[in-house]
């Protein structure tokens, strides 16, 4: 009898990163909604600014503010509630 389990699923990023640039007021608007959101899962996240590095201003640049669990993309220009809530039940952790 072979057992798989699914790590994937069972590894909940406990720190989302949220990619921003300064003075985007979109990217404040998403920064000021999440802790209220992420509180309710017991997770954090963590602001990264895209301005000065190519590489992220090529990945995101259009995009910011951009809302990512480890390569996941939960969402970009504003805060889809559904999908974190969607990402977070599917880790196993369902917001109240």
């Amino acid at each position: 009898m072979e057992i798989h389990l699914n790590f994937y699923r069972l590894k909940l990023v406990s720190e989302l990163t949220l990619y921003s640039r300064l003075g985007c007021h979109l990217c404040e608007d998403m920064a000021k909604l999440l802790p209220s959101y992420l509180a309710q899962a017991g997770l954090t996240f963590t602001t990264i600014y895209i301005d000065g590095d190519a590489g992220l201003e090529k990945l995101y640049g259009t995009l910011v503010p951009v809302l990512k669990a480890g390569d996941h993309e939960i969402c970009h220009y504003f805060l889809d509630t559904k999908a974190l809530q969607q990402y977070i039940s599917e880790q196993g952790n369902p917001l109240n």
